[in-house]
């Protein structure tokens, strides 16, 4: 609904925010994770988040199906493609998790790494099975509109640079530090654009490109599909831009994929990725970074901070918990593959 110029602007509330339960969630696996940052395992970290996020999912009142999850690629017994979460009461909803995107990072303590969820409509989520990456292009939302996925790199760089009012040098790519991205590097330098190269975690640096204050402008690169849907559900809250092309590295790939229908030439906009305006991005940092804060452990419990984000209410909230030691479960030196229940966050 249009407000005219001279009413006062109302707040509005469609219905329950489901992102702000499914904020539980990523803050349990945000929680259970972060008690492995920087010990060098990547997978237990990551299925100590599994298993917490699950657990709080379980209770979460929707019938979700996992259209997006841990999946083939990562032989994951839980959150598995096709699964359903939730209590079995409520909406029907297409669910897309990372429990932590940025494992690498979490095991080496460095920043970025978050746990997120994404969500929308049942049916609404594009299933990109049998394929485990794609090629992106994420603007912010004075961008949208005006780049091109298959327009070579300087051109991109030079609408970017007279969007901002500046010139090329003005201009910053996101880049993930890849072999593959060789020639991409090569082609952002010769534009004379910047470039933030960044080593894992590429929902992160998707959520920075299209952010305003920040110093990204554009996200260009390889990377994974999961995170490719996930992103989109983002950009339909920010008002955002993704464009994507599905990539296969080898024939067998490129087999499995025609195999499962898909179209490689396609280029997929924002509503291939996610249809309708009912989406929702919630994120929780795991390790401080350039996102989100990550958990903080404190005398008596624990701090968190996330992001909820949902497209038919435009809003984007920016959210601390603190979680009292009573409701939280710690873990000792060694810590275990078991999940935090119940994080009992006080907002």
């Amino acid at each position: 609904m249009t407000e005219r110029a001279d009413q006062p602007l109302r707040y509005q509330l469609p219905d329950r925010n489901l992102g702000l339960d499914l904020m539980r969630a990523t803050e349990a696996a945000a929680m259970a994770a972060g008690q492995w940052a920087g010990r060098g395992d990547k997978e237990s970290g990551d299925g100590a988040a599994v298993d917490a996020m699950r657990e709080v999912l379980a209770g979460v009142g929707m019938r979700g199906r996992i259209v997006i999850g841990e999946g083939e690629k990562d032989q994951a017994p839980m959150l598995h493609n096709g699964e359903l979460v939730g209590d079995g009461t409520g909406p029907q909803i297409d669910i897309a998790v990372d429990p932590v995107d940025g494992t690498t990072l979490l095991a080496k303590g460095m920043p970025n790494a978050i746990a997120v969820i994404a969500a929308s409509d049942r049916g609404s989520m594009y299933d990109p099975r049998d394929v485990f990456y794609m090629h992106k292009l994420v603007v912010g939302p004075a961008a949208a509109g005006h780049v091109d996925i298959d327009a070579p790199v300087g051109h991109t760089v030079a609408t970017l640079a007279r969007i901002k009012g500046g010139t090329n040098s003005d201009v910053t790519v996101a880049v993930q530090e890849r072999a593959r991205h060789a020639e991409l590097i090569a082609a952002v330098r010769a534009a004379g654009a910047r470039i933030k190269l960044f080593s894992d975690g590429d929902v992160a640096a998707s959520i920075a490109a299209a952010s305003p204050d920040s110093a990204i402008d554009v996200l260009i690169g390889i990377g994974g599909t999961p995170e490719g849907v996930i992103t989109a559900c983002a950009m339909k809250a920010m008002g955002g831009e993704i464009q994507a092309r599905l990539h296969v590295g080898d024939e067998a790939a490129r087999r499995r994929a025609l195999d499962a229908g898909h179209d490689l030439q396609r280029v997929l906009h924002l509503d291939d990725l996610v249809s309708g305006d009912n989406t929702f991005f919630v994120a929780t940092g795991i390790t401080d970074g350039d996102l989100l804060a990550g958990v903080h452990y404190v005398p008596g419990g624990a701090r968190t901070r996330s992001l909820v984000m949902r497209s038919r209410s435009g809003t984007v909230r920016s959210v601390t918990s603190d979680h009292v030691l009573s409701k939280v479960q710690r873990y000792g030196a060694t810590p275990t593959r078991q999940g935090v229940v119940e994080p009992g966050a006080r907002r």
